[in-house]
């Protein structure tokens, strides 16, 4: 009896139940078809801010499943450059860093790009930057080593959840891989991001850094289901939170049989999750949005405009006085408290219950913009 799914007679032909999966491939795709609209109903600039933080998010969490910390500013700095965004408090970043960013950029880019083997190979060579390093970069593996294990536990305790095929497989495996990646129009596009996650999870061609360029083929996948560059979700930032399960359902996949549909049920309940957390996550985009379209006939001042978008961004810390608009907005005191006056006489800002000495400002909670 065979014990993975590549030793099948019938490898690679995966089969599943379209029926039991239609539902949440219904959802996901309605989800995903209302967060797209209502991400282009914001501004170039929203627009921006919200691919970069879903990108940085993408990239910090890809990596922290397999333990690899980075410095999210850092991400999202290299980012920034990479596209092009004029943000400010750009840090510089280090090679490993830019390494992981290129290859999710070229990947969500270049969507309309074929996937080949000098994609793939490109990306494990971003990844790992330090040549010295005793893994192969940029080349499938050779199995000098052994073979291709994925265990856990103490020495001489080991649990082996995986054995990947042979070296000597790996150009067929990859060959078929890529012939059937490219194509388009035989199965639902988001379906196929789930099936090439599994199936190149299994060939597992690389060293090091198989679960990092399996992420990146399905973003890619995803990106095609869009036809968009623009990443307004991180399937990797849900798969972080939910890293056990992920774990779980690929080890039960690679020990079953080629009748995927528990496999495809998970990457559909997560990407749902994924984009629902969206919605959390860009709460503060929406918010801003809402507001500026709101007060769109107001006439306000850069000084206004400024401490505003402190208050909506809530990065402004302790409470907002005249005395602290002043020094932020390097006026007068006075200047500041005609500033605090006439955005009140418009119901923007409330004075806050204590007063005297202590008389400090919040956002006013009549506008819906606040309710989110």
């Amino acid at each position: 009896m065979s014990q993975y799914i590549h030793q099948l007679a019938d490898w690679p032909h995966f089969r599943w139940d379209q029926e039991e999966l239609s539902t949440p491939l219904a959802e996901v795709r309605l989800r995903q078809g209302r967060l797209i609209g209502r991400m282009e109903s914001l501004g170039f600039s929203q627009r921006d801010e919200a691919v970069l933080q879903t990108l940085t998010d993408d990239v910090v969490k890809s990596s922290e499943i397999e333990g690899e910390i980075l410095n999210s500013d850092q991400v999202r700095s290299s980012i920034a450059r990479r596209l092009g965004m004029d943000i400010a408090g750009l840090l510089p970043s280090d090679r490993r860093v830019d390494g992981v960013v290129q290859m999710i950029l070229e990947a969500t880019q270049n969507f309309a790009q074929p996937l080949t083997k000098e994609r793939l190979c490109g990306w494990h060579t971003a990844l790992f930057p330090d040549r010295s390093s005793n893994i192969r970069v940029g080349a499938w593996r050779d199995d000098a080593k052994g073979s291709m294990q994925v265990v856990s536990g103490a020495i001489g305790r080991e649990r082996v959840h995986y054995e990947a095929p042979a070296a000597n497989r790996l150009e067929s495996e990859l060959a078929a891989f890529l012939d059937w990646a490219n194509r388009t129009g035989d199965i639902d596009p988001v379906l196929r991001a789930a099936k090439a996650h599994l199936w190149f999870v299994t060939i597992h061609p690389f060293d090091d850094g198989n679960g990092r360029i399996a992420r990146a083929i399905a973003d890619w996948a995803l990106a095609r289901s869009e036809n968009s560059s623009r990443r307004y979700y991180s399937m990797s930032t849900q798969i972080r939170r939910e890293r056990k399960k992920y774990y779980n359902a690929l080890e039960l996949a690679q020990k079953g049989t080629l009748d995927i549909t528990n496999w495809m049920q998970w990457f559909l309940g997560c990407l749902t999750r994924a984009i629902a957390g969206t919605e959390a996550s860009l709460a503060t985009v929406f918010l801003k949005d809402r507001f500026w379209k709101t007060h769109v006939q107001l006439a306000f001042n850069e000084r206004q405009r400024s401490m505003l978008n402190k208050l909506l961004d809530r990065t402004f810390e302790g409470k907002l006085t005249s005395t602290k608009w002043a020094q932020l907005a390097k006026c007068s005191q006075d200047t500041a408290h005609r500033d605090i006056v006439e955005l009140m006489k418009h119901d923007i800002l409330a004075r806050d219950t204590a007063g005297g000495r202590s008389t400090s400002y919040s956002l006013a909670r009549g506008d819906g913009y606040l309710n989110s």
